[in-house]
């Protein structure tokens, strides 16, 4: 009555036309303030109904009903089909009379347990449709109903209805294809049902008993793509110890859902992403984020009631168990939040209104519409939620940097979650006997050499041997007085005496007082990759490039960081071990580290060499995208190469100066932090290591072409996680040139020649004294060591490629930016008449008149300078006067006379 009484009083209180509600704008209302109440219109006297509105679509009440329906659904079905593999024979006559009998008494002769409804609809189920196979929908049926009723599920939907589904179809067909082949058609009908027997009973007259196959090989198919089946090798490898706390497949899940936050974009050139998480209905992350929602009573929070600017930020933590935490903020003042975990979705609930509790009577509620934010479907048991509008959620990345450790960090390794890494078992142990230098050996040595320095009139004070797998060290300490060079200069004189291969002498030993006289052994021990690589200093390696090169002269494993060399050069005449060398290279690289972090750039002008790693094209290799071929043979194709990874080199230092990084290790943990952003280029970018077996091949056929782009990488690439590893048999002047040498600071020189290449190649004099079979020496700068080279046989390597080859690859190789230009390097654009230099003709009848196509020709005869020169004569090119790049060699001039060439130029203006 009070209520009544109010309005009546407040239709005589005119609206102010600029107040709030004028303005469709919230209005902030205390308890003890009335409420103006509007008043109905002459016209009407009820209020206003939406009878075509769909909004109990989302009314919780309609949900709750569909899913109790589905649910009883279920049952009824599972009951009546239970009944139908009893009752149904004696129940299929009444079935079929029903068009013809009284449905009342046709419903006293069915003796299914629910009854004639429950005898029609599994008749059409299990005899007319899929047979016994029809239990298989019951699952679709429960589980959904499970799901909008609780709004959660232990079991996946999309997999409960991919498998049941699939179950339903296959055994349908199968059992119709068991029926037609006993021939017991009667009796047996309902087990596949009317469908599942005249499909079978189809595919019998097409293929016979290729039935049975089809529906092997449907089966087989649908087991491989659901369960992701990729290998079915069993054999036990050795997994990369870090990052193991979690099975490889969860690990897979975790990465996968965090890069929903985060999702990389492709660049053009590297499309090596994490895979992306598309959030569905039916997904844990929306149900979890559901609940949170409808079941406000789940938070726990540490203030009582929100205020206007009250936030909640609610952080899924996209892991496995899907750990739900919340923090509460008001008016900008944290309130003991709970440290939100990254890599999540965050849900920004906008700011609810506080209101205090009011009578309103149901006319009021559907008047004011506008104020109520539409929302009289939600629960009366909250004012809050009557009057707020409906909460808007959207979903943003969480931040980044402030979170910097406890950030779920980017991980590469989960592009190719599956791999493997190579075991130890597939190399060989070559130190069956292992060979040691016997003491009689060492005696005989130590007295020959007293006695040649003794016969020179040079004292010793002490000598010391130190046995190595090639050569046995003797340290000795001359007398006081004793000149150094004396001593280095009676090398030939002990080598005689000794009667071995060759000796070195090191005169000083660099750090000690001693003068070193290397002598070689008669019996030389070899050292196998594979106790190299399974050592402990190997496998606990923190290098970024670990290289295990062999052992030294006292037996110590040596392993060495190519990314810290930057670049290396090797030289070593044929036969002594260089090739061996490369692969121990590869496969160091190989057993040490991920595909999705290091890509290899092979060049093998011999062909044969490196042909081995063909197997690994979509785990390590990297080509150009228009190469069928992932290791270049073809020395024309070399040219194009380089000049791609300079393009790779270019836009890498790009990205470098967008991210603030010095060197690549730098902008990787960076990305890796997820402190860079993919939708600005940003990309994870893998170390790539530049392999050329034989350099002087292709500084034969391309000279400078090929020169600069390597002098240019060597120069520039270090930082950016690009390293060379340039090999060659014949260490000259003008293969390895200065400009070339000046940029490889480490150097590795086998047994050459003549002290004229080993000068070449290290600056000193040595490696004509090696005794080759794997024997070298390691320059770095002043530092010079003597190692033996791990021996890799070939079936070794072949082993390791086949294990690699056979598991999960990327789709194809890494592809390195496309590269448009000719066999010399040189940017090569469609032929333009109209785009064409002034002294095009006058340059063309240069080049006919004396047959020779140079650019020095036309550099001398029109005075111009070699840029300007160059492009004349690609221009020639394009227009067909000129053959193509070949070389040191001038160009072939396809015009014969100036009369040829004349009506070419004809042609060209018409």
């Amino acid at each position: 009555m009070a209520t009544n009484t109010y309005k009546r009083e407040a239709d005589n209180v005119p609206k102010a036309k600029n107040s709030p509600k004028a303005n469709n704008e919230p209005v902030s209302r205390p308890l003890q303030a009335p409420k103006p109440v509007k008043t109905a219109s002459p016209g009407r006297s009820f209020p206003k109904l939406k009878f075509f509105s769909l909004g109990f679509l989302r009314d919780r009440r309609f949900h709750l009903f569909i899913g109790f329906t589905l649910l009883l659904a279920a049952l009824y079905l599972l009951i009546a089909f239970i009944s139908y593999l009893f009752t149904g024979p004696a129940d299929q006559s009444v079935v079929e009379a029903l068009n013809t009998n009284n449905l009342k008494d046709s419903g006293l002769e069915s003796e299914n347990w629910l009854g004639l409804i429950g005898a029609w609809i599994s008749n059409y189920f299990i005899y007319k449709w899929v047979g016994v196979a029809s239990f298989f929908i019951i699952p679709i049926i429960f589980f959904s109903g499970y799901k909008i009723l609780f709004r959660r599920t232990q079991v996946s939907l999309s997999y409960t209805y991919t498998i049941c589904m699939f179950a339903t179809v296959w055994c349908s067909l199968l059992l119709g294809y068991i029926v037609l082949r006993l021939n017991r058609v009667e009796d047996l009908s309902f087990l596949s049902g009317g469908i599942g027997y005249e499909t079978a009973l189809w595919f019998e007259s097409l293929i016979g008993l290729g039935t049975a196959f089809l529906l092997a090989f449907l089966l087989i198919i649908f087991v491989v793509f659901f369960f992701n089946i990729t290998s079915l090798s069993s054999k036990k490898v050795v997994e990369k110890s870090a990052n193991n706390n979690l099975p490889t497949d969860n690990r897979s899940a975790v990465n996968a859902c965090n890069a929903a936050t985060y999702e990389q974009e492709s660049t053009g050139i590297n499309q090596y992403t994490n895979p992306t998480v598309e959030i569905k209905s039916e997904e844990i992350p929306e149900e979890v984020v559901e609940d949170l929602l409808e079941e406000e009573p789940e938070l726990v929070l540490t203030q009582n009631s929100f205020t206007d600017k009250a936030n909640v930020e609610l952080t899924i933590t996209k892991s496995p168990s899907f750990t739900v935490e919340s923090s509460a903020v008001s008016n900008g003042n944290s309130m003991s939040p709970t440290k939100p975990l990254t890599g999540g979705i965050q849900l920004d609930i906008e700011p609810m209104p506080d209101y205090e509790d009011e009578l309103f009577d149901d006319e009021d509620l559907f008047s004011d519409e506008d104020e109520l934010g539409k929302n009289s479907d939600a629960p009366l048991n909250n004012t809050a939620n009557i009057l707020s509008p409906a909460p808007e959620f959207k979903i943003t990345d969480l931040p980044v940097e402030p979170l910097g450790r406890e950030m779920e960090n980017y991980d590469p390794t989960l592009d190719l979650a599956r791999y493997q890494y190579p075991n130890i078992e597939l190399l060989n142990d070559y130190n069956s006997g292992k060979v040691q230098v016997s003491k009689e050996e060492l005696e005989a040595n130590k007295d020959k050499i007293v006695e040649t320095l003794a016969n020179y009139a040079i004292g010793i004070a002490s000598i010391k041997a130190t046995i190595g797998p090639t050569v046995t060290l003797y340290e000795i300490v001359p007398d006081a007085g004793v000149r150094i060079s004396k001593i280095k200069n009676l090398e030939d004189d002990i080598a005689l005496s000794l009667a071995a291969l060759g000796i070195r002498i090191i005169a000083p030993i660099p750090g000690k007082g001693t003068i070193g006289i290397e002598v070689p052994n008669k019996k030389k021990e070899m050292v196998a990759i594979k106790s190299i690589l399974s050592t402990e200093k190997f496998q606990k390696s923190e290098m970024d490039l670990p290289i295990a090169f062999g052992k030294t002269i006292t037996n110590e494993v040596f392993i060495t960081d190519l990314a810290k060399m930057p670049h290396l050069l090797m030289a070593g005449a044929t036969g002594q071990g260089k090739s061996v060398g490369l692969n121990a290279i590869l496969t160091s690289l190989i057993y040490k580290k991920h595909p999705s972090q290091l890509k290899f750039v092979l060049v093998d002008p011999k062909k044969v060499e490196l042909s081995l790693f063909n197997k690994i094209e979509r785990h390590f290799l990297a080509k150009l995208p228009d190469s069928d071929e992932p290791i270049i043979t073809d020395t024309k194709k070399v040219i194009n190469t380089l000049n791609s990874l300079c393009m790779e080199m270019d836009m890498r230092y790009d990205l470098l100066k967008d991210a603030g990084c010095r060197n690549l290790k730098e902008y990787n943990q960076k990305f890796i932090e997820r402190r860079l952003n993919p939708k600005k280029g940003h990309r994870f970018m893998p170390f790539i290591v530049l392999v050329i077996d034989e350099l002087a091949d292709l500084m034969m056929t391309a000279g400078k072409e090929v020169e600069t782009p390597i002098a240019r990488l060597a120069q520039l690439a270090r930082a950016i996680g690009i390293h060379l590893v340039v090999a060659t048999q014949r260490p000259s002047v003008n293969v390895i040139t200065g400009i070339i040498k000046a940029n490889f600071p480490c150097r590795i020189s086998f047994k050459v020649t003549s002290k004229i290449d080993s000068r070449t190649i290290l600056d000193t004099g040595g490696a004509e004294q090696l005794v080759g079979q794997g024997d070298m020496l390691f320059s770095v700068g002043s530092d010079l060591i003597r190692l033996q080279c791990a021996f890799v046989d070939t079936p070794e390597v072949d082993r390791i490629c086949d294990f690699i080859g056979d598991q999960q690859g990327y789709n194809d190789a890494y592809l390195l930016p496309e590269f448009f230009g000719d066999e010399s390097g040189n940017d090569k654009a469609d032929f333009d008449p109209a785009t064409r230099d002034s002294l095009f003709e006058e340059a063309a009848r240069i080049i006919v008149t004396h047959q020779q196509g140079s650019t020095s020709l036309l550099q001398r005869r029109l005075k111009l300078g070699y840029n300007r020169a160059g492009r004349l004569i690609d221009q020639l090119e394009a227009a067909g006067v000129v053959g193509p790049f070949e070389g040191s060699k001038a160009r072939d001039v396809l015009i014969p006379d100036e009369y040829s060439l004349e009506q070419l130029l004809n042609t060209m203006e018409k």
